[in-house]
């Protein structure tokens, strides 16, 4: 959603960025290549296959134009890979057919396109282009052996006698080579994607929490000097209280005083937490107990349960070493983050999952009106807030917890459209200490 969304697009501009700048140098090495040949085998400018291989040339160039203008001018990435890569395929295909077709040495270059290919749109783009150059070869082949086409180079290169057989063979061999590539290169890059995105959460992560230790001993150290008088204050109040008629106006702005005060002290509280969570009563527990559990509480607040819809999809078997109040206090959390984005009805989803590195795979996904992109990167800053009542410690909070635990913790957020919150803690084995 909104700033993997915007990542995402941003390695795509990326990739495509040096696919073209890669295109553009093939280019022109083959323009240099062929003057170079055709200087020191005293051939005309204009032979063949010379002339028509520098017009493919001519045309990569002006291909390569084009593209660049569509990435710097339009927002179609995914529709432009897959546009160049396609044609990438059928000027390869003329490639081959100006040096040999059957005979030629660039039978290769198809590889190279669906490993890239692979790259920029993961194992479905290579596999449609891995389809295409198998199609587009195979007719080739065919093709020139029943006359339809001659090879530029046939005079010198390709074999005039050749059984049909050896061509089936030949076809066979290369759409084999080409799904063999598509797929690994595929399943490579999309582990490649997934190591990068983990990388980028980490470091993301990272950075949040440098930035939470150098204002961890200021505000410990206000709330500290707060928390004393303000136990003070509050004993004060309640004494004079007990002296104050029922009802009267001084009563009336002690209760204001004690409504405020026992605000502060939640304030206090949280930053506290914020500051210095203790596990010390961290122990082994099912996830989808306290979810469900707390789940169950947050629907019997009539703030939330005439417009809620809760959707869970929990896996029942998966424990983590924590805190169970810990828990509970950062999946409410979420759970009323998302219910107050909500407006006037909608769902929060929560899925629950173990991944193969025994990594708890934890979402809270809502409809609600997501997060503006201005706000993205302060969201767990502490005290930002765009609520009225806020005090903007909440996501804080939760962030200091999941590390805490040594997890991580990530959103995804479309404005208008919703947000999702992703945590990865560590699972353990029940019975673990």
């Amino acid at each position: 959603m909104g700033s993997h969304r915007l990542q995402k697009k941003s390695d795509l501009f990326g990739q495509i960025k040096w696919v073209i700048i890669t295109r553009v140098i093939f280019a022109v090495l083959l323009i240099i290549s062929c003057l170079v040949f055709s200087s020191g085998e005293n051939l005309s400018f204009f032979s063949q296959p010379f002339l028509a291989l520098y017009n493919l040339a001519a045309l990569i160039l002006l291909l390569s134009v084009v593209y660049i203008i569509w990435l710097n001018r339009f927002k179609k990435l995914v529709l432009l890979a897959y546009v160049q890569t396609l044609l990438d395929t059928f000027i390869v295909t003329g490639i081959i057919l100006v040096t040999g077709s059957y005979d030629s040495i660039f039978t290769f270059l198809y590889l190279v396109v669906i490993i890239y290919s692979a790259m920029m749109l993961l194992r479905k783009g290579s596999v449609i282009i891995a389809t295409v150059s198998s199609v587009l070869y195979s007719l080739l082949l065919e093709l020139e052996y029943y006359n339809v086409i001659t090879p530029y180079l046939k005079q010198f290169y390709f074999a005039e006698f050749i059984d049909p057989a050896h061509i089936i063979y030949r076809i066979i061999i290369f759409i084999a080579a080409c799904f063999a590539v598509a797929i690994l290169s595929g399943i490579l890059a999309f582990q490649l994607k997934g190591a990068r995105q983990d990388l980028k959460l980490v470091q993301e992560h990272l950075k949040r929490v440098e930035r939470m230790e150098v204002m961890d001993e200021l505000i410990s150290g206000i709330a500290h000097e707060i928390k004393n008088p303000l136990a003070s204050l509050s004993g004060s109040i309640q004494m004079l209280k007990e002296d104050t008629k029922p009802g009267s106006y001084e009563d009336k702005l002690m209760q204001i005083i004690l409504r405020e005060t026992e605000r502060l002290k939640t304030i206090v509280n949280d930053i506290h937490l914020f500051s210095k969570p203790s596990t010390k009563n961290a122990r082994v527990i099912k996830m989808a107990e306290v979810i469900e559990e707390t789940v169950q509480l947050f629907l019997n607040d009539p703030e939330w349960n005439q417009k809620i819809n809760i959707a869970m999809r929990l896996d029942p078997d998966i424990y983590v070493m924590m805190d169970p109040a810990h828990l509970n206090q950062i999946l409410w959390n979420l759970l009323k983050n998302a219910a107050q984005a909500i407006e006037d009805s909608g769902e929060i989803k929560i899925q629950l999952k173990l991944l193969k590195t025994n990594r708890v795979y934890l979402t809270v996904e809502d409809t609600g009106a997501g997060i503006n992109i201005e706000a993205f990167n302060h969201v767990f800053d502490p005290f930002f807030t765009t609520k009225p009542e806020g005090t903007g410690l909440g996501l804080p909070i939760i962030h200091r917890l999941i590390d805490t635990y040594s997890g991580l913790i990530d959103f995804e957020s479309i404005p208008g459209r919703g947000t999702r919150f992703t945590i990865f803690l560590n699972g353990v084995t029940p019975g673990m200490d």
